[in-house]
């Protein structure tokens, strides 16, 4: 693989010369082609069996945005969408990009004073919620230019409060592009399973979106339920899957599993999460007639930034791929690593000091560790704040996690820092076994493929799964704070 993507990092401001060509200049203009050419192609269906079209999803949408703008909502304003996956939640957005508004997806599963934090610091001028019926007015359609905002998508917040990453539309479609270039998506032949949740950039940005580029269907599913989401594979003539690691492993230790028909997927996505070699395996096996796609990426990317073609799934199961088109990477002095393109965010929502935290010159501090191999790929070590100084020494999570995965018994696990009097940090283990073994069994796994001083000295076996945040990412300070570590075991 090139790595022509890859740049040294300098903080010059100067951004990157490539970009996506022939893309629609804005979200407007994308659905509004889609009806025009793609009419009758059917576009989403809903969880409850409703099913639109590229041209009535469109005429709706518009109607969305005349009621908007006949209830005060004027171009700029934000509008916050506290839908769950529903056909609705596509008319919500669409209406709002329609009316020239920015919309704000709210996530269903924060408490109502987490969401009214959301509501009240986008400042919201309307807000959709559960059981209001769509605004409703005349049809209203207005164009947007490709730098103007469209959405803020507010960080899963694992710590601290969330904040509104801004999205213009070039950097949603940009992203978009790349999701559908790195999942290979065939122009009017994608029907695409879509259980994770839209106010995340994972369904909206990564699956939503892209089908439409392609001219596709989306299936939505209201959440993960592995039996219902077998079943759809079958019932929808599914061909694209997408989902973060842990539905995966839920769904192929279904007893169904075996006897579901899984020939007519031609893509499986996966990412939210570094995914041990070993799962990779299991995956390739499960799904013999696709091709596996992972990807890596954020909130303030509107998505994918890296990607992993298929062949290289095994070689290279130890990183997120190579730099998408259109896309840099580098690695700062302290190791963070740095990217920068067309779907970068704008900022942070009236944070001006976060923002210039993240965004210097024009790279984004990612906040992740990692390295970039000789060729090009690119190895995901840990979260900047999630290192473990284990007495001087760096352990790195997520090698600690590979190494544990591949412990045939193991389905789960996620390796955080607890304190120590004396090292400062020990390094935890928590796991959720898919088989038959003993802590001190994952112990002595563990001594025969990494350092000693990385061996997980307190291990806590789980039966029920690791707390998890809407991307499928681990919440490490609420599992590291709530579990009872017990005694070391060395």
């Amino acid at each position: 693989m090139s790595t022509a993507w890859i740049r040294p990092y300098d903080e010059s401001g100067v951004l990157p010369g490539p970009r996506f060509t022939g893309l629609p200049a804005s979200l407007p203009a994308l659905f509004a082609g889609l009806a025009e050419k793609e009419p009758d192609a059917e576009a989403v269906v809903g969880p409850d069996g409703s099913r639109l079209g590229y041209r009535e999803l469109f005429e709706r949408a518009a109607r969305v945005a005349g009621g908007l703008a006949g209830h005060g909502v004027r171009p700029g304003d934000r509008v916050a969408i506290r839908l769950g996956n529903e056909v609705g939640w596509c008319l919500a957005f669409l209406g709002a990009s329609l009316a020239g508004a920015v919309a704000v997806p709210v996530n269903t599963r924060f408490t109502e004073a987490e969401a009214e934090y959301v509501v009240t610091d986008c400042g919201a001028a309307c807000t959709i919620g559960p059981g209001d019926a769509l605004p409703d007015g005349p049809p209203l359609v207005r164009d947007a230019e490709p730098d103007d905002l469209a959405a803020l998508f507010y960080t899963s917040g694992t710590t601290g409060a969330p904040k509104g990453a801004m999205l213009a539309h070039r950097a949603i479609l940009s992203a978009a592009e790349a999701a559908r270039r790195a999942l290979e998506l065939p122009y009017g032949d994608v029907r695409n399973l879509v259980p994770a949740p839209l106010f995340h950039v994972m369904g909206s940005l990564v699956q939503w979106l892209p089908t439409c580029l392609a001219a596709g269907t989306t299936v939505l599913q209201r959440a993960f339920d592995a039996g219902e989401w077998l079943r759809a594979i079958t019932s929808e003539r599914i061909t694209v899957l997408t989902a973060v690691p842990a539905m995966y492993w839920l769904a192929l230790q279904r007893p169904e599993f075996a006897s579901t028909d899984v020939s007519g997927v031609r893509r499986v996505g996966y990412g939210g999460a570094p995914t041990p070699p070993d799962q990779v395996r299991r995956l390739r096996e499960a799904f013999p007639d696709a091709q596996l796609c992972p990807g890596y990426g954020l909130t303030e990317t509107c998505g994918i930034v890296s990607g992993l073609p298929h062949e290289y799934t095994l070689s290279h199961a130890d990183t997120v791929g190579f730099a998408m088109p259109a896309t840099e990477f580098s690695v700062s002095d302290t190791g963070e690593l740095l990217v920068r393109g067309p779907q970068l965010m704008s900022g942070y929502w009236r944070r001006p000091e976060a923002t210039a935290r993240a965004l210097k010159g024009s790279w984004l501090h990612t906040g992740d560790i990692a390295r970039i191999t000789a060729d090009g790929a690119i190895q995901l070590l840990d979260r900047r704040d999630d290192v473990v100084n284990r007495g001087g020494e760096n352990v790195y999570c997520t090698e600690v996690e590979n190494a544990l995965a591949a412990h045939p018994a193991v389905g789960e696990v996620a390796v955080v820092g607890v304190p120590d009097p004396v090292l400062g940090k020990k390094v935890a283990a928590a796991v959720v076994l898919r088989g038959d073994a003993t802590a001190a069994e994952l112990v002595a796994f563990a001594r025969e493929r990494i350092a000693d001083f990385k061996v997980p000295q307190y291990v806590r076996l789980r039966t029920e799964p690791l707390p998890r945040n809407a991307g499928g990412k681990v919440v490490k300070p609420r599992l590291r704070d709530e579990t009872d570590w017990g005694a070391p075991l060395w």
